[in-house]
């Protein structure tokens, strides 16, 4: 079950041309909190305007004879499988929780799919993807648990490592592992030298705290400017949990602070739109949790997507506080 490099190669053969070739360039910023020079692979050009295309086109073009597909999904994976069942005239049913910000929604209803707001968590929108496999003959594609989806998110590290053969450690968001451990796959294939750490928010980080455990755990879900970043892996992962005990160098969780810092240094330094799951490795740098972590040679990073809630993200970038459930950031200018 698990891919090899041979499936992200076929992957890329199989998204070229609609979801391959996003830039990677210098940041100034990064290149400075790195103390090497820094680079920005930037996803956040795809069409869907995140990396999940990739993976999404992958599993679709494999698919025939059902009669739909279905996903659970915090906004950006949907938006993928949304835009790949369109090319194929197929429909798509999207699975999503309450706690999915207004914009993603109504992002994945313009591509023509329809939308289910199921509970508050991921847990309650994956089994409403279930039910609609089940009954209604849809065909699943999990946002992270397939290997299809790993191989396509593996892209990306197939073409960083083919621009810059010289990368020294990988700076990956980490969710439910499906973006990780394909990248990490890919990129350790090429290079086995390169690390690879994975960043994720520190409350309800799912991945990190079932390696921590030893076997996949469900956590609680809640509020974050990472939002893309929520959610459990599955008590029966099948795949991405192993993969990234096998494949990541390390984990460093940051705060929603510290999330918050970085999304304003990536927009008022890199004058990009990026979502608070785009810029955890940013933020790690900032706050010295990197200190002896990395490996010589440049470092890179993925900004996975420019999908954010512009209201909560304005009130970021203008230094305002910001209210996720019962946490309030305290707002604080950039560069005060």
């Amino acid at each position: 079950m698990r891919p090899t490099l041979a499936d992200i190669h076929a992957a890329a053969n199989r998204i070229r041309g609609v979801a391959d070739a996003t830039p990677l360039v210098p940041s100034a910023n990064l290149s400075d909190l790195a103390g090497a020079e820094g680079l920005l692979k930037l996803e956040s050009m795809q069409p869907i305007g995140a990396f999940k295309l990739r993976g999404a086109l992958n599993a679709v073009a494999g698919l025939e004879g059902a009669a739909g597909v279905t996903c659970c999904s915090t906004g950006n994976h949907g938006r993928g499988v949304a835009y790949a069942a369109r090319q194929k005239g197929m429909r798509a049913v999207i699975c999503m929780s309450r706690l999915v910000p207004q914009a993603k929604v109504d992002g994945i209803r313009a591509l023509g799919a329809e939308v289910r707001i199921v509970g508050n968590s991921q847990d309650d929108a994956q089994a409403e993807a279930e039910r609609l496999e089940a009954q209604e003959g849809l065909a699943q594609i999990s946002p992270f648990d397939d290997p299809l989806v790993v191989a396509g998110q593996g892209t990306i590290g197939l073409e960083i490592m083919a621009a810059r053969p010289d990368i020294g450690t990988l700076l990956v968001p980490l969710s439910g592992g499906g973006l990780a451990a394909g990248v990490a796959l890919a990129a350790k294939a090429i290079k086995p030298s390169v690390r690879v750490i994975g960043i994720s928010m520190d409350r309800g980080a799912a991945m990190y705290e079932s390696l921590r455990a030893g076997q996949p755990v469900a956590v609680t879900e809640v509020p974050s400017l990472a939002d893309s970043l929520g959610g459990g892996i599955g008590l029966n992962n099948r795949l991405t949990f192993d993969m990234c005990r096998d494949l990541l160098d390390d984990i460093v969780l940051v705060t929603e602070a510290e999330i918050y810092r970085a999304m304003q240094a990536v927009y008022h330094n890199d004058r990009l739109i990026a979502e608070g799951a785009c810029v955890v490795g940013i933020a790690a740098l900032q706050a010295g949790k990197l200190d002896g972590k990395l490996a010589d040679g440049p470092v890179a990073t993925i900004i996975t997507g420019r999908n954010p809630d512009m209201g909560l993200f304005t009130r970021v970038v203008t230094g305002q506080d910001v209210q996720l459930g019962d946490v309030t950031v305290k707002g604080e200018r950039h560069g005060a």
